[in-house]
């Protein structure tokens, strides 16, 4: 939580590893703090945005619940915040026989209130952050959680406190000690992924090493927490305290490697000829990844293919003026990325304030156009992201057509770059619409 806490809002709690609610009320403090909660309109679901060349200004279209009505909102420049995955739903593989099984079949994208897993034998297909989360917690009450996977994933356990954040609060100043603790984690994280890079091998018997120093010398880590890639080439699991590994070491928990022949009436027969009973299966396979939120965007009415375009920096995108939107990391905290992208909305709303001009558009400049196109994420091999990186603009071989995906290299390229590279273009050829969004009822089509 050190990273992944806003920056300048001092993560507080004991625990650096946060559970939601403590995430969920540091969230809402912050919200409050900054009168953020004012300013959200909920039940608003956007489902269309369209650039006005003549005005300079975006409408943006939302539907009212279920009621049949739109709301439109006009502003000068749109930041998009709304994550990378569908809110529809997560990714289920089609499972062959799936319609003949008996018991509660559960995605935790919709995890129902009512679901009683106590006394219940489970099965959590998945290997990901979402499974391994759900394996301790289940295994609490329930008769006992199998782990389902057709493959490991790389697991490192962490103590839940971090202690030298919590000593340096009792000596120095809340915001020196938030700050001294985020420099070393970024610091140590950013050392510890280049390591992966240079010396996989390495990293890859050290981690293992960490895994059977947990579950002891005679479990098969080979089998069941030794993945086919090397560390970072898909993202790692982390563990608060090792409490995976103390569910599985007290038979609570377990873990299979293998694949799913077919669905039965009673659970899951594997490829293995062995057959898994339960009374609730969890899919916990994924999410579906989505551009821009599922939005349809537009420039003067006609659809914009952001596939068609390059990322500047890995914010805005080319050709389409006024829109910047955050994509965090995949091998650090998301919110150190989104920290740095809203800081440069700032100094760019303020620049653009300054000079008087009121659209600034990424465009290639004429050495950029026989650049190599790259994918938007390079070098990851998640199922998730190779399933929608053909939706995603491409990235160059330069700078500021780069989605670097380096923490270190982005507070050069984002935080200090110049605003007037060339690349940015920026004209005052229209009016622009200096007031607040005003919605406007209208009935949908």
């Amino acid at each position: 939580m050190h990273t992944l806490g806003y920056r300048f809002k001092p993560w507080r709690e004991a625990k650096s590893i946060a559970d939601g609610p403590s995430i969920l009320k540091y969230v809402n403090e912050t919200a409050r703090q900054y009168g953020v909660d004012r300013k959200i309109r909920y039940n608003h679901k956007v489902v269309a945005a369209d650039w006005d060349s003549a005005a300079s200004a975006w409408t943006v279209t939302a539907a009212l619940g279920d009621s049949g009505e739109t709301a439109s909102f006009s502003c000068n420049f749109l930041f998009m915040c709304a994550g990378y995955y569908s809110y529809r739903g997560g990714f289920t593989p089609e499972f062959p026989g799936v319609e003949a099984y008996k018991g509660r079949l559960v995605h935790p994208q919709k995890w129902p209130e009512d679901l009683d897993y106590a006394g219940k034998k489970v099965v959590v297909i998945g290997s990901g952050a979402t499974a391994m989360t759900l394996i301790p917690a289940m295994a609490e009450t329930a008769a006992k959680v199998t782990m389902l996977q057709r493959s490991p994933t790389y697991v490192v356990s962490r103590p839940a406190h971090d202690a030298i954040a919590n000593t340096l609060r009792k000596f120095l100043p809340e915001k020196l000690a938030y700050a001294l603790t985020r420099w070393k984690n970024v610091t140590l994280g950013g050392y510890f992924y280049r390591r992966t890079r240079k010396e996989p091998e390495k990293i890859r018997d050290l981690m293992l090493a960490g895994v059977r120093a947990q579950l002891g010398p005679d479990y098969d880590v080979e089998t069941h927490f030794t993945p086919r890639y090397n560390p970072w080439d898909q993202r790692l699991c982390l563990v608060p305290n090792g409490d995976l590994f103390a569910a599985i070491k007290s038979g609570k928990a377990s873990v299979v490697t293998d694949q799913i022949d077919t669905f039965t009436e009673t659970g899951v027969a594997l490829k293995s000829g062995q057959q898994l009973d339960a009374d609730i299966i969890v899919t916990a396979t994924g999410l579906n990844m989505v551009v821009m939120g599922e939005i349809a965007f537009s420039l003067g009415g006609a659809p914009i293919d952001f596939a068609k375009t390059w990322t500047y920096k890995g914010m805005m995108f080319s050709g389409v003026p006024n829109l910047l939107s955050t994509f965090g990391y995949i091998n650090a905290s998301w919110t150190l990325r989104a920290d740095l992208n809203c800081e440069f909305v700032c100094r760019l709303v303020n620049h653009m304030d300054r000079t008087g001009t009121t659209t600034v558009t990424p465009t290639l400049r004429e050495a950029d156009k026989a650049m190599p196109a790259r994918p938007f994420i390079d070098g990851f091999s998640s199922g998730y992201m190779r399933r929608a990186l053909n939706r995603f603009p491409s990235q160059g071989d330069r700078e500021p057509w780069l989605n670097a995906q380096d923490y270190q290299r982005d507070r050069k390229m984002i935080r200090r770059g110049a605003l007037e590279d060339g690349a940015l273009v920026f004209a005052k050829d229209a009016p622009a619409v200096r007031k607040a969004p005003q919605p406007m009822l209208q009935a949908a089509e």
